[in-house]
């Protein structure tokens, strides 16, 4: 059963609705900024369990395959609002000033680690040098990866980095093949599950633990969006907050939610991958600044780290104007 602070925030949700019929049955796209599954697990559950209906709202989702492309989904009009990491958001508006903004923070930390065996004696960042390390050569963890190696006194000439297709991975890490590989925080029971057939310990780094602290996934939206329909904005944020409180309490119906929009996976399969990325979402940062909220001093160090990465001027970018909080219902 749904919390009774999650029932109460979707009675607030449905209490907006109860202002006037104009509010009644706003059709809305949102943006996927990569393929379905129990990471997008917040999005579902306001589709099927009625929470978007609730606030008045027809959501329609257009597939994604990338911040880059969701963020130019959204710029275009093509999409009203999504999900894009805000590293790609800040970059863009950077060199690019994309009439897109961030409304809502979905995941306050990064999902990037290193993953290895116990077998292969690696209990902390620095016991990376000197190891064979694999990667996929489409993450967004590879742009990060030279300021965590920094971070620990260490650059990318001191391992041995190798590109690979995603599915070989887990493969490569549980035959030893590779002493680690770069994964994100959201696939942890999957390579859980492989590390067990295998017989195997797994032992996770996450960078956010070696001094990466940044927000990463975010609500975003077209400025054209917010501008022409601000209530429309409003309700979406509210009822896709009460989406994540809901999932957050109960995962089971979460993973339901998913299967339901997306035949192809059950919900054991999708259940593992939502209690792995609501971590990203959960956490003592929200506990210290509240679920959804930037605050002002992470933001900038967001940008900071982001403008490293990428090699941008820190000058090119006020991380503010990046963001918009008046969207974001308070608690």
């Amino acid at each position: 059963m749904p919390s009774l602070k999650v029932r109460a925030i979707c009675l607030a949700v449905a209490t907006m609705l109860a202002a006037g019929s104009a509010m009644a049955e706003d059709a809305v796209t949102y943006q996927l900024d990569w393929l379905p599954g129990g990471d997008k697990a917040p999005i579902y559950v306001c589709i099927h369990q009625g929470l978007c209906a609730e606030a008045g709202l027809t959501v329609t989702l257009a597939p994604g395959r990338g911040s880059s492309e969701a963020i130019t989904r959204i710029a275009t009009g093509n999409s009203d609002i999504g999900s894009a990491g805000i590293g790609a958001l800040m970059a863009a508006r950077a060199t690019e000033n994309v009439p897109v903004t961030a409304v809502m923070s979905v995941f306050n930390k990064g999902p990037h680690a290193f993953y290895t065996t116990a077998d292969q004696g690696i209990s902390v960042i620095t016991d990376i040098a000197g190891k064979n390390v694999a990667t996929s050569p489409f993450t967004s963890s590879n742009v990060y990866l030279p300021l965590v190696l920094a971070d620990n006194g260490m650059s990318e000439a001191d391992i041995v980095l190798t590109k690979t297709d995603p599915g070989t991975l887990g493969p490569l890490l549980m035959t030893g093949r590779a002493n680690a590989i770069i994964a994100w925080l959201t696939d942890i029971s999957r390579y859980a599950l492989q590390a067990d057939d295998a017989g195997k310990e797994l032992v996770i780094l996450p960078w956010s633990d070696a001094g990466l602290e940044l927000y990463s996934a975010s609500l975003i939206a077209g400025d054209r969006f917010l501008a022409e329909r601000p209530a429309v904005a409003r309700r979406f944020v509210a009822a896709f907050k009460a989406s994540m409180e809901f999932a957050q309490a109960n995962p089971d119906l979460a993973a339901e939610a998913v299967a339901a929009g997306v035949p192809e996976f059950s919900p054991e399969d999708v259940k593992g991958s939502w209690l792995d990325a609501s971590k990203l979402a959960f956490n003592d940062v929200t506990d210290r600044y509240g679920l959804g909220t930037f605050d002002a001093e992470r933001l900038a160090a967001t940008w900071t780290r982001v403008a490293a990465a990428q090699g941008l001027d820190p000058d090119a970018l006020d991380p503010e104007t990046v963001v918009d909080r008046s969207f974001l219902p308070a608690d």
